[in-house]
């Protein structure tokens, strides 16, 4: 009878030995299926100091020349990093030399005397001025940068995302900074293109409210819709309209709750002209928040969360993502900025296949 006892004491000993580990070893409680990470089909070769921020550029006449365009944060020899679709750094391409280049957009078409150019915008935070590359050649074409928040104390440009106008192709790059005003926080620029192949650019508007708790970096714009979004970090994410003749009102507000901490990098896949899904990165949580690319009510504002899916990359902060089926990516790809020095590329359908059918 006593090794009877003795025996049960020990399998009670072990089971909860096993619970105390399991609960340590995971202390989120998720389960395994949970915890299985999206893993990428490609990194990128690594940058010199910091990445930040991808963007995508396609070649749609030859799609395996497309490019993948990243930022590296170093105050003195920052740059905009060239890559091909399979992770492969392209020296020739990638510009250095800048102080602290930290978020990048692409534009394609912007109207330069009799032709149109593709573009990519970065923010230059250091010299508190966006800097403009014409593509694929990445040859600058902005006589040295455009000064954004002039005049102003707290200046440092940090995130920027390109609207282009669908009634006139008109292309506008919207600026968020390190620090700002509660109201008025981003501004916005119309950019126009010379005889000469020089981009200038002209403020026409500040809007956007913050709530002071951190910053605002990560800025997407919806072209098709109109819509653009921004993430006020550790508050939740705030919706405008990209076109400045729609006004400054707040349409939405949302995820506030739905992150481990700081809510960051912001995309947007389109399934079709007006579904498809917002990419957000869950930051500290190594996950990525899938929420409705539209709001639901009559005024498009109620946003859901969706899903979040984790990832393998390591404290994102910016991602982009296209529905462009490309070569090794049939339903598009996803890039997210790893804290590793490198960007890591996925199969869009790697992450489709987490998200619920609605």
């Amino acid at each position: 009878m006593r090794k009877k006892y003795i025996l049960a004491a020990i399998a009670a000993l072990l089971f909860f030995s096993c619970q105390y580990r399991a609960k340590n070893n995971n202390p989120s409680g998720q389960s395994a299926n949970d915890t299985a990470r999206v893993k990428p089909v490609a990194i990128t070769d690594p940058t010199l100091t910091d990445t930040d921020d991808p963007a995508i550029w396609i070649d749609y006449s030859h799609k395996d020349s497309s490019l993948i365009v990243g930022t590296d944060k170093d105050d003195t020899n920052g740059g905009l990093y060239v890559f091909h679709l399979n992770g492969k750094l392209d020296k020739k391409r990638t510009v250095t030399g800048l102080k602290r280049p930290n978020n990048v957009d692409i534009a394609y078409g912007l109207k330069v005397g009799p032709s149109q150019m593709d573009i990519a915008v970065a923010t230059e935070r250091g010299r508190n001025c966006i800097r403009v590359f014409s593509l694929p050649g990445m040859k600058a074409v902005d006589n040295g940068g455009i000064e954004v928040f002039s005049g102003d104390q707290q200046r440092e440009p940090m995130g920027i995302s390109l609207y282009k106008r669908p009634s006139d192709g008109s292309i506008f790059a919207i600026v968020s900074r390190k620090s700002g005003p509660q109201e008025g926080y981003l501004e916005e620029y119309l950019l126009t293109g010379d005889s000469s192949g020089i981009v200038t650019g002209n403020l026409v508007r500040k809007f956007g409210t913050y709530s002071g708790k951190k910053e605002i970096e990560a800025v997407a714009v919806d072209n098709e819709l109109g819509y653009v979004y921004y993430c006020d970090e550790q508050a939740g994410i705030r919706k405008y309209y990209a076109d400045p003749e729609k006004g400054n009102e707040e349409l939405a507000f949302f995820g506030n709750g739905d992150f481990l901490e700081d809510n960051e990098g912001i995309s947007i896949y389109k399934s079709t002209d007006s579904t498809g899904y917002l990419i957000i990165s869950d930051q500290s949580a190594n996950r990525f928040n899938i929420y409705p690319r539209d709001g639901e009510g009559p005024s498009h504002s109620n946003y859901k969360r969706i899903c979040s899916i984790p990832m393998s990359t390591n404290n994102s902060d910016g991602n982009e993502v296209t529905p462009v089926s490309l070569p090794g990516f049939p339903k598009g790809l996803f890039v997210a900025m790893s804290d590793n020095k490198t960007f890591q590329i996925y199969r869009w359908e790697d992450l489709a296949s987490r998200i619920p059918k609605q």
